[in-house]
């Protein structure tokens, strides 16, 4: 189901709207359809208003909790079932941030990441992706989402930016707080300044060296890095938010003085945020994670030489919390003799 064909049937059972958007906001904030004395349907056409029971049902069946996994930072990652079986992965932050999945698998194939290892299966609508923000909302409160979960948003854009604008506006999220998380598809840097709601963007960068970021990420677009920075600073500058760069930090691969240089001679002096986010180790792929002083280090150099620098701990470590272990641990219970070679696929 997509946010459009909802509005639709709204309309068609009589919403003017006014109507739409209240229930559109009940949804999307997880409220009650009775508080009190104040009943949701009250305000609604009549065909809506017998209708509402059953479209509520249905939307909330677009998403359900298959299993919740908390972990001591306060993070709680949540496997969730969708309609058709398939299974996404949804990870309640600190301080109360979500972020959410985009696509069944991922056809970006980033040679260090679970969900990548499988391929892709199947978009998810934009009722989809709202879905897990309501589902989240219903367990604590939700103020910021980000677009970093399973998939890469750039592949699934409508359906991305439709869920975005609803979160925007009847969602109540400010737009700095909804992060979309790229590798660097020119269409986004089209489309984004396009938008009633203008989301913050988080540019997946790993390595500064064209070659090397190539092999970690074999099927992104062939976006150099200073043609993707460059593309960001425009970006940053008319929406008035910093670009957040992702650097997964992989245990001598990319975390040595070379690329601290490079890091250095791309981002000083632009309008962005250097994330450092040491590797959430996957059973049966060689990448490590660095220790915490080799970390801390890197931060620390790239600070004293002007890039604005946060080193990130990365959420739910203690229970398996990288994205896509989750779902490829229940499928290989459900089927432990098919999905390892899939895997190699």
């Amino acid at each position: 189901m997509r946010i459009e064909s909802l509005r639709q049937r709204l309309q068609a059972l009589g919403a003017l709207p006014v109507h739409e958007e209240r229930v559109l906001r009940h949804w999307a904030c997880a409220l009650p359809l009775h508080v009190g004395r104040k009943r949701l349907d009250d305000f609604l056409p009549l065909a809506l208003r017998q209708a509402l029971p059953a479209l509520m049902d249905e939307l909330g069946a677009l998403a359900q909790l298959q299993s919740a996994h908390p972990g001591a930072d306060g993070s709680e990652r949540l496997l969730l079932r969708l309609r058709d079986g398939q299974m996404v992965e949804s990870v309640l932050l600190p301080r109360n941030g979500l972020c959410v999945s985009t696509q069944v698998g991922c056809a970006v194939g980033c040679v260090f990441c679970m969900t990548g290892q499988g391929g892709l299966l199947r978009q998810l609508s934009s009722a989809e992706i709202v879905a897990q923000v309501v589902l989240a909302r219903a367990r604590r409160a939700v103020a910021k989402v980000v677009f970093m979960g399973m998939g890469e948003p750039a592949h699934n854009l409508d359906n991305v930016l439709e869920a975005i604008d609803l979160l925007g506006t009847a969602g109540g999220i400010g737009h700095k707080n909804l992060v979309l998380s790229t590798v660097g598809d020119r269409r986004v840097f089209e489309r984004l300044p396009l938008g009633r709601v203008k989301p913050a963007l988080a540019l997946s960068l790993h390595s500064t060296n064209a070659a090397e970021r190539e092999r970690l990420l074999p099927r992104a677009p062939r976006l150099a890095p200073e043609e993707m920075v460059e593309l960001g600073e425009h970006y940053a500058r008319a929406s008035g938010y910093p670009i957040q760069y992702q650097w997964t930090l992989l245990d001598g691969i990319n975390d040595g003085d070379e690329e601290v240089d490079g890091i250095v001679r791309l981002l000083a002096g632009k309008y962005a945020v250097m994330n450092l986010i040491p590797y959430n180790e996957v059973g049966g792929l060689d990448f490590k994670r660095p220790s915490w002083e080799r970390a801390a280090a890197m931060a620390r150099a790239l600070h004293r030489r002007g890039v604005l620098t946060k080193l990130r701990r990365s959420a739910g470590q203690d229970v398996e919390g990288g994205c896509g272990q989750l779902r490829a641990r229940a499928a290989n219970e459900a089927q432990p003799i098919n999905w390892l070679p899939a895997l190699q696929t």
